[in-house]
């Protein structure tokens, strides 16, 4: 994207490697010198830069040609002069291209390759008086203004800031790629696996905008680097493989992108990051590559602000094959929830938008939302007659108010209950089921051990225990306590979290129960008096059993106590429950480091708040253990990306960083479902 620029180079006689770096650091001059120096970084590319006045580019060459002749030995001498032209085209590959360019690509390129020999032969030794002179001269006649077309390789093309060590390549002249911004190089570094070139030293710009990330001697790629833990050798898949089962296998990713409203509403949480790294021009690339590179067939994204998702987000991810559902918090929130699917992989059944906001209700007053979509895989034309269940994927992001933990656990219980009805089938049983979000709660809180087991007994708890574990607030005096019931008979949920309508289409009455217990009232004072309709038989309906005075308080104490049972059960029995069966993808622990696993780092605090859960079948558990054990049923976990601990994010200088664009990282999972004959 430059302009043509004539330079001329000094070249020491029989030193090859002296003029190939010469030649680099040529290159290199040209770029600085064709810049703006008042150019600003605003995100993206301004639509034209002026040039240099005469004065500035005579005085940086200047500088540039005393650097040059201060390099060469004293006792050399210098060869005669020759008048040498090196055009630079237009192809020129900016930073937001080199990020994403493979380094293998740059280095095994013929037009780069090509150009070496034509350097040997052109480059020859010049003395730098007559250097000077015509150097000038030159660069007079260059136009005031130069038009720069804007990088347009893919829609996605970062925009990274332009600092003193940002450098371009050519595709007509033999150079290295001169970039030691790892944010620049980091994923196709991570693509291709290869070494940077040895980086020559950049030349400061007067007036560019300063950029101070992480010192360049710390590879971001290396930092945060997450391995694929592959679980398709547990026992369970292996013995699904050892009967030639066929599975149905896909990508789910759980990602909170960070809306950047949310980002200039609290910049005293990112006091730590540079502006321009939270830029969302700057951002927006990184995430989409991110995206990319890990390929998910079902995506659930949380804090995607409404007008990004609508001009970028959602072209963007249609052009990578995605089906894309949208849903925006009520009241004046700007970001929402979606859910995307590749619809060459799965096929829509229903969708079920939830808006946990309810007018009146205090248990209820905050605008965060969900989606619950029913999904039927797409099976090879080539396997015939095969079926596969079909899949339920729920997406959320519930209130981060530390303090209101009774808001948190209504908010679920609603996403729970909008899973059973989607999820319910004709028999009664359930499809698989993935739930994915950011539940802002730790790992074993009792919020996260209530989606895990089944069920909670929440009454009398702390507010701010029952959620997020983030804070402590058990040294205040007076902690606002739950009770039951939590929410009113009006919000049409049962303590199960299932519909009430749903419960209704069961005949009403009708329970179950054990001989043992339907004995104890035999004697009572119902069971005592004949029906009138009963059809009397002497010896066989006309007696009346009589009840001894032992019997009889037996009977009235069981009553009591049935009836005491049965109205706290209905009103204010303090425990939730539900029958879906979930566990968690991830186990929040690092055995090899010794420490728990991290999704976020607000204000430097690393914390698990981001999940992806899965149906399992409980497995029976030993005497006096109160958590539930699961193992793979239909839906098989065969592999996820691995997390970071909380010092290694804090080598990178938290989240987010030059690498990682969010405050949050994203969350990978592999799954086979069980493909059986029809």
């Amino acid at each position: 994207m430059i302009g043509t620029v004539l330079c001329y180079v000094l070249l020491p006689a029989a030193r090859l490697l002296q003029a190939l770096r010469d030649a680099f650091f040529t290159c290199r001059k040209n770029v600085l010198l064709a810049k703006s120096p008042s150019t600003q970084i605003e995100g993206v590319f301004p639509a034209s830069r002026g040039g240099s006045v005469p004065e500035e580019q005579e005085a940086l060459l200047q500088q540039w040609l005393e650097e040059g002749a201060g390099n060469l030995p004293a006792s050399e001498s210098v060869p005669a002069v020759k008048k040498v032209s090196v055009s630079l085209t237009s192809d020129w590959l900016e930073g937001s291209e080199l990020l994403m360019t493979s380094l293998s690509d740059l280095n095994t390129s013929p037009e780069v390759s090509q150009c070496a020999d034509q350097q040997y032969s052109e480059l020859n030794a010049l003395a730098s008086s007559e250097l000077q002179d015509h150097a000038v001269a030159e660069l007079a006649r260059l136009p005031a203004e130069e038009t720069v077309t804007e990088a347009g390789s893919a829609p996605w093309a970062a925009v990274v800031p332009q600092t003193d060590h940002q450098t371009a390549g050519c595709a007509s002249i033999s150079v290295e790629v001169l970039n030691d911004d790892p944010a620049v190089l980091a994923w196709s570094l991570a693509c291709d696996a290869e070494t940077v070139p040895p980086v020559l030293p950049a030349q400061p710009v007067q007036d560019a905008v300063p950029f101070y990330p992480v010192p360049t001697e710390v590879p971001y790629h290396e930092i945060l680097w997450r391995d694929w833990e592959d679980l398709s050798v547990q026992p369970c898949v292996l013995e699904q493989v050892s009967k030639n089962t066929p599975l149905f296998e896909f990508r789910v990713m759980s990602y909170n992108i960070l809306a950047q409203d949310l980002v200039e509403q609290g910049l005293d949480l990112y006091v730590h990051c540079h502006p321009d790294i939270l830029n969302w021009n700057y951002r927006l690339p990184n995430l989409l590559q991110e995206i990319q590179h890990w390929d998910p067939d079902v995506l659930c994204l949380q804090e995607v602000q409404e007008n990004h998702y609508w001009e970028q987000l959602e072209p963007t991810f249609k052009e990578m094959g995605f089906a894309c559902f949208y849903k925006r918090r009520t009241g004046t929130k700007t970001d929402g929830c979606a859910v995307c699917y590749k619809h060459s992989r799965f096929q829509l059944i229903s969708l079920s938008p939830i808006e946990y906001f309810r007018p009146g209700l205090d248990i209820l007053n905050r605008d965060n939302v969900g989606l619950v979509l029913l999904l039927q895989p797409v099976l090879p034309e080539d396997l015939g007659l095969k079926a596969v269940s079909p899949l339920c994927v729920a997406n959320t992001h519930v209130l981060f108010n530390p303090r209101r933990g009774d808001i948190k656990l209504a908010q679920v219980a609603l996403l729970l209950a909008e899973i059973d009805k989607i999820a319910r089938t004709t028999e009664g049983s359930y499809y698989p089921v993935i739930l994915c979000g950011d539940l802002n709660s730790v790992p074993d809180s009792p919020l996260y051990k209530f989606i895990r087991n089944g069920e909670l007994s929440y009454h009398g708890m702390p507010a701010w225990k029952v959620v997020s574990g983030q804070e402590d607030f058990s040294q205040q005096l007076y902690s606002r306590k739950l009770l039951a019931p939590l929410w009113p008979s009006s919000l049409g949920v049962t303590d199960k979290c299932q519909y009430v309508t749903l419960c209704q289409s069961k005949k009403l009455g009708r329970r179950e129960y054990s001989r043992d217990f339907l004995l104890q009232f035999r004697f009572c004072d119902v069971a005592c008096e004949r029906p009138p309709q009963l059809l009397l038989l002497e010896g066989v309906t006309d007696a009346k059993p009589v009840a001894s005075a032992r019997e009889h308080s037996t009977v009235t104490a069981v009553l009591k106590r049935h009836n005491s049972l049965s109205f706290l059960g209905k009103q204010c029995s303090g425990v939730i429950q539900h029958d879906l069966n979930l566990t968690s993808v991830y186990s929040h622990f690092l055995p090899q480091r010794g420490r728990p696993e991290v999704t976020t780092m607000p204000m430097g605090l690393g914390a698990t708040v981001d999940y992806i859960f899965y149906s399992a079948e409980p497995v029976e558990n030993k005497a006096g253990e109160c958590r539930r054990l699961y193992k793979d049923g239909a839906l098989k976990l065969l592999g996820r990306l691995s997390l970071l601990s909380e010092d290694v994010l804090l080598m990178a200088n938290g989240l987010p960083n030059p690498f990682c664009s969010s405050d949050h990282l994203c969350l990978l999972a592999s799954f086979g479902l069980e493909i059986s004959s029809l």
